[in-house]
Parts: C-alpha cells; sequence; structure tokens
C-alpha cells in the first residue's frame, strides 16, 4: 500500500481516514516537506509546527464552505497540499510555480492572501460578518501564531470579535509562550474538563439556580464568577480572552491529534467567539529544526540529513545586509548615540551582530512595525540617533508613523530598508515595489539608494549625519557586485550629489540603486552598436542633483531612467518633475517596475520578464534612438 498523502488530492479525501492513519499521514507531509523545501528553500518550521492543527481543520470542516484563514502563510504548506496542489508542491515559490503564501487567485481554499503578520483575525471577522448578514451557517476560523500576537492590528481586532458575540474560532498557534507546565497529564485533564458538554451545562444550570435564590441570587452569582475567575488565573492563561468576551479553550497539547480534533469539535458547537490556545514546537518532526528553529524558519536549500545549508553562497561575497550591519556597528562605536530598531526581524535584517555587541541599543519590538516607528520617533526627540532597520515591505505598514510621528516634526530617524526591489521567490507580498514613490513624498525626508556595498556603508554614515529631518538608505536583498565592504572609515556624500560613472555623447542612462549596474552594462552593449552613454549614479533620489542632470541632458539630447521601483512617482518621474519645471525639453525614456503586482521567483528571472535586464534595456534603448537618427551615434 502507498502513501495515505498520495491518495490525498483535496480535503474531502483527508475525511476519509481513520485517526490512526491521519496520524500516519502527519508523519508523511512532514517528511514530503522537509524533502521538497530542501530544494526549494521556504519556511519550514512553522509548517513542521502546524501539521496536527492543518490536518484537523481539514478532517473536521468543509473548506472552501468554512472558511479557513491563515496568518503570514508560514504554517500553509500543509494546507496546501491537501487542497489540491500536492503534485505542484515541488514548484514551490520557483518561478510560475506555487505561491510560499496563500493567495486567492491560486486556489479557493486560500480564503485571504498574506504575506505580513497579524491580519488573519480582522479578515476572518469580516468573513463571519458577511456569513450573518446573509444569513449563512457555515464556519470560520483563523489560524493565528504566537508572533502574529504582538501585532497591534491582532489585538484591535480581538476587542473588535470579542464584543461581536458573532460565531468565530481563532486558533493561536503558539510556540514561544512560557506556558508549557500546563501541558502534561493535569492540564490535559483541566482542559478535557472545561472543554465537555457535561462541565458546560452544568456551568450553565448552576449560573442559573444560584440566580434565582431569594434575596441573595445576584450575590451568590457573584461570589461564584470570583471563585471561577481566581481558580482561572492559577490554573488557566485564559482570563485574559475570556475578558475580552471569548469562550477559551486550552491550552492544549497542539501536537496530540485527537486532542485538537476534540477541541475543535467543541468549538463547533459552541455559540460566540471561541479561542483555542494551542502550545506546538517549530519545526516538530524534524530534528534539525527542533535544535535550530531560528535558523530553520525560512531557509534557502539544505541537505535534509543535517539541515545544513547548501544554497551555494559564494564565501567572501557579504550581502548587503550584512554589509549594512558590519557598518551600523562600526558607526555605533564611533557615537554611543546611535541605537538599532527592529520589528521581530533581528535575524532578517542582520541586526543580531548588532544585538550581541549592543545589547543594551539594540530592540527588538515584535511585529509591530507602527510601534517601531513611532518609538524610533520617542528616542530621537531625546537626542538619540535611530536606525528603524525594516523590510520595505513591512515600513509599508507605518507609512502614517513615518509622516505624521517622524517628518512631521522633523526627527533624524534613519530608515534601512532591506529588500527594496524585487525581493525574488517570496513573491508580490515581500517585494519593495514602491518605496521610491511613496518615502519620495513625504515632506523632509532624504532618501537614497547605494549603487555598490561600498556606497551603502558612506550612505548610511551620512544619513546618520543628517540633524533636520528623516531619511531612508534602501538595498536590495542578496550580494552586490563586489566593490569593497569594509573600511577604512566613511566617506560622508554631500546631500543631493550625483556622480558620473562613465561619459558618452548619445544618452544618458540615470539610474539608481541596483540598476546602476544595469545602466553600466547597458553601456557596454550599446557600446558594441556604436551608441554612446553617458552613466550617472543618482544615488539621491531626494533631493536630486538638478545641475549634473540638466547638463548631461543637454549634452547627450537624450535621457534614459532605470529603477527597481513602480514607475508612478518614482525616481524617473522625479527626472521628469525637474526637466518640466525647468522648462528643459529633453526627450525621456522611462525604465522600472510594471503598474502591478510581480509574482515570485529569482530576481534575473523576474527582470528578464519585466524587460528590466541589460540586453534587453539595450535594445529597446537602440531602437528608441535609431527612431530619431538626426542625434544618435554622434560618438564618444
Amino acid at each position: 500500500m502507498g502513501r495515505y498523502l498520495d491518495m490525498i488530492d483535496s480535503p474531502a479525501d483527508l475525511k476519509k481516514l481513520s485517526r490512526a492513519q491521519l496520524r500516519v499521514l502527519c508523519q508523511e507531509t512532514r517528511e514530503e516537506l522537509i524533502d521538497v523545501v530542501s530544494k526549494t528553500g521556504g519556511h519550514l518550521g512553522a509548517s513542521l509546527g502546524a501539521m496536527e492543527i492543518t490536518v484537523a481543520l481539514h478532517y473536521l470542516y468543509d473548506s472552501p464552505r468554512d472558511k479557513l484563514v491563515w496568518d503570514v502563510g508560514h504554517q500553509a504548506y500543509p494546507h496546501k497540499m491537501f487542497t489540491g496542489r500536492r503534485r505542484g508542491f515541488d514548484g514551490l515559490r520557483m518561478y510560475r510555480g506555487l505561491s510560499g503564501f496563500p493567495r486567492r487567485d491560486e486556489s479557493p481554499h486560500d480564503q485571504f492572501g498574506v504575506g505580513h503578520a497579524s491580519t488573519s483575525i480582522s479578515a476572518a471577522l469580516g468573513m463571519a460578518v458577511a456569513r450573518d448578514r446573509a444569513r449563512e451557517d457555515h464556519h470560520v476560523v483563523a489560524v493565528i501564531g504566537d508572533g502574529g500576537l504582538t501585532g497591534g492590528i491582532a489585538f484591535e481586532a480581538l476587542n473588535n470579535a470579542g464584543e461581536s458575540k458573532t460565531n468565530i474560532t481563532i486558533i493561536i498557534n503558539d510556540n514561544k509562550m512560557s506556558i508549557s507546565p500546563n501541558v502534561g497529564a493535569f492540564g490535559k485533564y483541566l482542559s478535557r474538563l472545561t472543554m465537555t458538554h457535561t462541565y458546560r451545562k452544568m456551568e450553565g444550570e448552576l449560573w442559573d439556580v444560584l440566580g434565582k435564590i431569594p434575596s441573595v441570587g445576584g450575590k451568590a452569582q457573584d461570589w461564584a464568577h470570583k471563585v471561577k475567575e481566581s481558580l482561572k488565573m492559577l490554573v488557566v492563561p485564559g482570563v485574559f480572552f475570556e475578558e475580552l468576551g471569548f469562550k477559551y479553550l486550552g491550552p492544549i497539547d497542539g501536537h496530540d491529534l485527537d486532542m485538537v480534533i476534540d477541541t475543535l469539535q467543541v468549538a463547533r458547537e459552541t455559540k460566540g467567539p471561541v479561542v483555542i490556545h494551542a502550545l506546538t514546537e517549530k519545526g516538530k518532526g524534524y530534528v534539525p529544526a527542533e535544535k535550530d528553529y531560528l535558523n530553520l524558519h525560512g531557509v534557502g536549500k539544505f541537505d535534509p540529513l543535517t539541515g545544513k545549508n547548501v544554497s551555494g553562497k559564494t564565501v567572501g561575497a557579504p550581502t548587503y545586509t550584512e554589509v549594512f550591519v558590519n557598518a551600523l556597528r562600526e558607526l555605533a562605536r564611533e557615537d554611543d548615540r546611535v541605537v538599532a530598531v527592529t520589528a521581530a526581524m533581528l535575524e532578517g535584517t542582520g541586526l543580531v551582530a548588532f544585538q550581541k555587541e549592543f545589547p543594551d541599543r539594540c530592540f527588538d519590538v515584535g511585529i509591530a512595525e507602527q510601534h517601531a516607528v513611532c518609538f524610533s520617533a520617542g528616542m530621537a526627540t531625546q537626542g538619540l540617533k535611530p536606525v528603524a532597520a525594516i523590510y520595505s515591505t513591512f515600513l509599508q505598514r507605518a507609512y502614517d508613523q513615518v509622516v505624521h510621528d517622524v517628518a512631521l516634526q522633523g526627527l533624524p530617524v534613519v530608515f534601512a530598508m532591506d529588500r527594496g526591489g524585487l525581493a525574488g521567490a517570496d513573491g508580490a507580498t515581500h517585494h519593495g515595489w514602491g518605496d521610491l514613490t511613496w518615502m519620495r513624498a513625504v515632506p523632509g525626508m532624504v532618501c537614497m539608494a547605494p549603487k555598490d556595498e561600498t556606497e551603502l556603508r558612506d550612505l548610511l554614515a551620512t544619513a546618520l549625519d543628517i540633524d533636520t529631518g528623516p531619511s531612508m538608505v534602501r538595498f536590495p536583498r542578496g550580494a552586490g557586485p563586489g566593490a569593497p565592504a569594509e573600511g577604512p572609515g566613511f566617506r560622508r556624500i554631500p546631500i543631493g550629489s550625483w556622480e558620473t560613472l562613465r561619459t558618452g555623447a548619445d544618452v544618458g542612462l540615470v539610474a539608481c540603486g541596483a540598476m546602476v549596474q544595469t545602466a553600466l552594462q547597458t553601456a557596454e552593449i550599446l557600446k558594441r552598436e556604436g551608441i554612446h552613454a553617458t552613466v550617472l549614479n543618482g544615488r539621491f533620489i531626494k533631493p536630486m542633483d538638478e545641475r549634473l542632470l540638466l547638463d548631461t541632458g543637454a549634452a547627450t539630447g537624450h535621457l534614459v531612467t532605470l529603477e527597481d521601483n513602480v514607475l508612478h512617482g518614482g525616481f524617473g518621474s522625479g527626472v521628469l518633475e525637474i526637466l518640466i519645471d525647468r522648462g528643459v525639453d529633453v526627450p525621456v525614456k522611462r525604465f522600472g517596475l510594471p503598474d502591478r503586482f510581480v509574482h515570485h521567483g529569482t530576481r534575473e528571472e523576474l527582470f528578464r520578464e519585466l524587460g528590466l535586464d541589460a540586453s534587453t534595456v539595450a535594445a529597446a534603448v537602440s531602437l528608441w534612438l535609431r527612431c530619431r537618427p538626426q542625434v544618435a551615434g554622434r560618438g564618444a
């Protein structure tokens, strides 16, 4: 007999299995996950930890009629495998393959597209309210991790959901909170006791009886309530949720499949909002991930036997992230006012090394980007120099704080924005597609993007010297072109100054950030066709080097802008604004991201698809210039 997993093409197939067979299915699915993710990379630990929860959900509920809403999506790989995508799972996060996150356009079982944390309760509550208005009777379940609960939107949603009294179940997949002593024989006994129909019926009937005792009914109820609450404070960490209006079930062992199924059955029969608190272990069932859940949370290619990375990263080629944190450490040694802030991304932003060296100057505030920015603003008012290291895609969540709490008050907060531009296999939810546009629009914001590793160091030092307002330094994922990534020292670059990297009389290629290298490669290709290009490094997106731009436009007669940002309102738009404002009539051709969300793939694959690789850009520029023969081919 083959694997049970090979028999699962939809949740309906899973429902045919016995509980004993479901336990085998959990193990088979874990093995398949490890095998596939070792080749594709992805979020391994959380999906392994949520296995029994996922199996129980699809065993009991009728997806997609019942709405299962996942938070972040790190936990959702088994969900994808059980909902008709098992045969394509080996293409996970690959170009034109399955997304690493739930997507509504990928499957009707993906009820809500997600990639950022803390959204599931809000979305699920919206679905529950829509169900109630339509007088339907299906179930709505949100699955959120304890990390997701650190986001403010999750607390806002809990407050609203508890008050709503609607039927909604929230599963807290808790693999961090230190309440594990409750997961034992006594904890299980308490959980099972409070979940039995007899107990709930007895609790309700006793309440009614106490209320009917002449003259003391109300007091008796008050007394019973106080006794119940006092006992709960001692043995059940659910008072918080019950005070918000939820029925609290747990804590339960999230890897005890029978207990998870039994608890979900109780939740389905309970009226009103319910919280199920499930304790799980990240990486469950895979020893390397259990021992090193941080490094095996989000992984590249790895050896499934050892868990060791085999992604083939070139030794000696540091990533931009590594260059950033090493430069920040050097700058912090020079100035004790420099502090670092991140939102639950110490590893992703590279700040682990900073924290080890400066433990009292590094602040991880949890999945709370809005708080991170306002917190940084508060420190800046007192003379500190905060560097808020937040991925471009996640800083979107705190745009109001960037505008209202930082820029409006002219506070010198530095935003170190990793993953600017296309972020690769994580896809649309993680691409930094528009930060040049929305940060450029903020009054007083200085916007910078380095062409290489050395310039990242220098721009970070420059940003920390700005004391009149906020600044951003935006850099891409991965390694740079190989410029020196270490000292000696730093060069402070004059604000708004660009540089000329090569000269040519036929066209000016004006690029910023990672696209500067593309511009240089494009210039080489054009040279072989007899077209000579000037290449400008537009490292300041705001303010721009107007003088150098206008001189280059006058000298070449044609300008081309290149950016890995959406074209609307971005770097190229800034160039056009200057030309229009100065009354300069120079034709401009812009290259950048299109007006649509871009799916996942390697940066190289996506740049080719979007026509942003050097060969495609050169061909388009050549064609454009040759349509204007009177000014093309004038020589170097």
